[in-house]
């Protein structure tokens, strides 16, 4: 799998952009700013978007949804949780657990409540590599006192899920740079401190 990555924003935001190879279709995750700077990436990798894969609801990973949606025409993927507080159409309601194709790469949809009640992370077994919004950081965890959000959640999703995950699964959150599970187990505090209080 092909990343790249889009900063934008006060908050620099982190949007992607995930294909296969040029001339494919491609995923778009958590646009949230200058969409522009995604629609001439699409196009000039003539990538055909499948969608656009939210996180969560929050304005600085939505922002850039609507021009892309309608100058591609293609459908917005959103946790049944977030549907409510995102107040804008979602054409495909997500549970957790579903399996999206990339050309033959397998995406996996995980459930990853928290930082708001329907986040989600995209995981690639393949590409090892997942796409965690919100949820953590390269050293810290999503803050819950949004609406929407649940520190028990979060706990529950660091002890049940998240560590869980392999060393060398690389995590491409909603802000900041990635990292492997390997550096946030020896850096992120905030994910150490909540296996610590759960133990």
């Amino acid at each position: 799998m092909i990343i790249k990555r889009f900063v934008g924003g006060n908050l620099e935001s982190n949007g992607y952009v995930l294909y296969i190879k040029d001339g494919g279709t491609c995923f778009v995750v958590d646009p949230g700013y200058n969409p522009e700077r995604f629609l001439t990436f699409i196009q000039e990798h003539q990538l055909r978007p499948a969608g656009i894969l939210l996180t969560h609801h929050h304005y600085d990973h939505v922002g850039g949804v609507d021009k892309i949606r309608n100058f591609f025409d293609c459908p917005v993927y959103l946790h049944r949780g977030d549907v409510d507080l995102y107040r804008k159409p979602v054409d495909v309601i997500l549970e957790g657990g579903e399996q999206l194709d990339l050309d033959g790469e397998k995406i996996d949809v995980i459930h990853t409540p928290g930082h708001t009640s329907g986040g989600v992370c995209y995981y690639s077994e393949k590409s090892k590599a997942a796409f965690t919004g919100d949820t953590i950081f390269n050293v810290d965890l999503g803050r819950t006192d949004l609406e929407g959000g649940s520190f028990t959640q979060l706990q529950n999703t660091v002890v049940s899920i998240l560590d869980k995950w392999s060393n060398d699964i690389t995590i491409h959150p909603g802000h900041g740079d990635p990292c492997n599970m390997k550096y946030v187990r020896n850096h992120n505090e905030e994910f150490l401190y909540m296996l610590n209080q759960k133990g």
